[in-house]
C-alpha cells in the first residue's frame, strides 16, 4: 500500500486496518483536522456561483476557492455470486472483510487474481493456513517489491508499451519469475496495466504453501469449487481440465467497485475530454474547472516507486493555479495538451491515460511548470513545498499592477 503522507511507515506491503487507523489518527492530531472536517455529509453537487467559488452541495456549507475530489478508485466491494454459492459449507469472505479472521490449520480457496488476491495469500500465510489455492481468470505481472526494480520500470518515459519493452520483460521471467515463467503473462505487456508488486508470492509457491491456478470458475459446491484449469495461453472460458478445488474457506478477491464523480458538474464530462483525458489527468480542461482536482480519482494504471510524492504535486499546483492567475491554464492549452498526449501515445495499447510510469508523470509535471514563465517562480514550491513566500509577494505585486490598471481579478 503506498504512503499517503511522508511520515508514515507500514510495517507490512499490505497493512491491517489497525496500522491505517493509527497512522491517520497521528496525522488527524498534528493537523488539527477534527475542526476542519465535516462527517456525515454525502456530497450530492458540486456547482459555481456567479463568482467562480465552488458550492458544495448548498451554500449553507459555505463557498470556496478550490475543490479536491479525493474519492480515489476503491469503493464498495464487488461481491459477485457464483452459481450455487449456497451449497458451500465452509465460510466465504471478500478480502475487505479479512481484519479478525483466522484461516490456521484451514484449506483457503481465493477467487481473484490481482492486488486483493496477494493481500489474501498474505492474510492466510500470517494465519498459518494449511494451504491456499489462487483461482485467476487471467495471468498479471509480478514485480518484486523492491525500490530500485521499480524506479527501473518507471524509467519508460513513454509510460506505454514499446519496441524495447521486451527488455524488463524478459529479465523478470529470468530473474524474478525463474522456475515459475509460466505464470508469467504472454500476451499482456508489462507497460499496460498495473503490476502485483510482491516479493513473497513466489517463495510461498516455490515452499509449496500456496497455489497459482489459471482458469474459470464453474460453480461452487458443498466442498469447494468446481474449477476448470485452463493451460497457458487459453483463453477465458476455453478448453480445459474440470476438477473440483476443496476448501475450508473462500476469500472473494474480487476488487472494488469505482466511486462515481457524478457529483461534479455535467460540463467536465464532455467529450472527448471525459476522465481520465484531462489535464494532466486530473484538472478537467473547460474553462475555470482548472482550480477543480479529482486527485487520485481518474487513475487508471501505473507503474512506479508509488508514494506520497505526485499527491502533493498536485495539491500543490492546484494551490498556485488558486493564488496566481497568470499562472493558471486556459481551456484552450490544456485541451492542446490533452491531444498531445494522446497523438504521442496513439499506438499505445490502452487509452493515453490509462497507463503511465512515474518518469512520465515527471515529465508531465516539468512542462506544465516549463512551459508557462509564470509558474517558473513556483517551481520549488511545486515540486518540494518549499519558497513560496517569494512568488506570492511576486503574485501580491502583479495583483496591484493590474488593479491599477482597472483589469478585474479572475476567478
Amino acid at each position: 500500500m503506498y504512503r499517503f503522507h511522508p511520515s508514515v511507515r507500514w510495517g507490512s506491503g499490505y497493512p491491517d486496518r489497525q496500522q491505517i487507523v493509527s497512522q491517520i489518527r497521528q496525522l488527524w492530531k498534528r493537523y488539527g483536522l477534527e475542526d476542519k472536517t465535516r462527517f456525515n455529509t454525502p456530497v450530492t453537487s458540486v456547482t459555481q456561483d456567479s463568482q467562480g467559488r465552488w458550492i458544495i452541495n448548498n451554500p449553507s456549507l459555505g463557498r470556496f476557492d478550490g475543490v479536491i475530489a479525493a474519492v480515489g478508485t476503491c469503493g464498495a466491494p464487488k461481491m459477485p455470486h457464483i452459481p450455487d454459492q449456497e451449497k458451500f459449507k465452509g465460510e466465504i469472505f471478500h478480502s475487505s472483510q479479512l481484519d479478525g479472521k483466522t484461516a490456521e490449520g484451514k484449506r483457503v480457496l481465493i477467487v481473484g487474481g490481482g492486488a486483493s488476491a496477494v493481500e489474501g495469500l498474505e492474510f492466510a500465510m500470517h494465519t498459518r493456513a494449511a494451504s491456499t489455492k489462487v483461482l485467476a481468470r487471467s495471468d498479471k505481472w509480478i514485480i518484486p517489491r523492491n525500490a530500485f526494480v521499480d524506479i527501473l520500470l518507471a524509467f519508460n518515459i513513454f509510460g506505454q508499451e514499446t519496441v524495447f519493452s521486451w527488455i524488463p520483460e524478459y529479465f523478470l521471467r529470468f530473474f524474478f519469475y525463474r522456475d515459475l515463467k509460466d505464470l508469467a503473462p504472454d500476451s499482456k505487456g508489462l507497460f499496460t496495466d498495473t503490476p502485483m508488486v510482491n516479493s513473497d508470492v513466489f517463495r510461498q509457491i516455490r515452499r509449496g504453501k500456496a497455489e497459482w491456478l489459471r482458469g474459470d470458475i464453474i460453480r461452487m459446491t458443498e466442498d469447494g469449487i468446481l474449477f476448470n484449469h485452463r493451460a497457458k495461453g487459453v483463453r477465458k472460458g476455453g478448453p480445459g481440465r474440470e476438477e473440483e478445488i476443496k476448501g475450508d474457506i473462500i476469500i472473494m478477491a474480487t476488487g472494488y467497485q469505482r466511486p462515481s464523480l457524478s457529483f461534479l458538474p455535467d460540463e467536465v464530462f464532455q467529450d472527448p475530454y471525459q476522465p481520465p483525458n484531462w489535464y494532466l489527468q486530473v484538472f478537467p480542461p473547460f474553462g475555470a474547472y482548472a482550480r477543480l482536482c479529482a486527485l487520485n480519482s481518474t487513475y487508471q494504471g501505473a507503474i512506479g516507486a508509488v508514494g506520497n510524492w505526485h499527491i502533493g504535486i498536485y495539491t500543490r499546483l492546484l494551490l498556485v493555479f488558486l493564488v496566481d492567475p497568470l499562472a493558471r491554464p486556459r481551456e484552450f492549452w490544456m485541451k492542446r495538451w490533452v491531444d498531445m498526449t494522446r497523438f504521442v501515445k496513439s499506438k499505445a495499447p490502452t487509452g493515453a491515460f490509462d497507463f503511465f510510469t512515474y518518469s512520465e508523470l515527471v515529465y508531465w509535471f516539468v512542462f506544465c511548470v516549463a512551459i508557462n514563465p509564470f509558474r517558473w517562480k513556483w517551481a520549488f514550491f511545486v515540486f518540494f513545498g518549499i519558497g513560496r513566500d517569494l512568488p506570492l509577494k511576486v503574485v501580491r505585486g502583479e495583483d496591484r499592477l493590474r488593479n491599477g490598471l482597472g483589469v478585474k481579478k479572475q476567478y
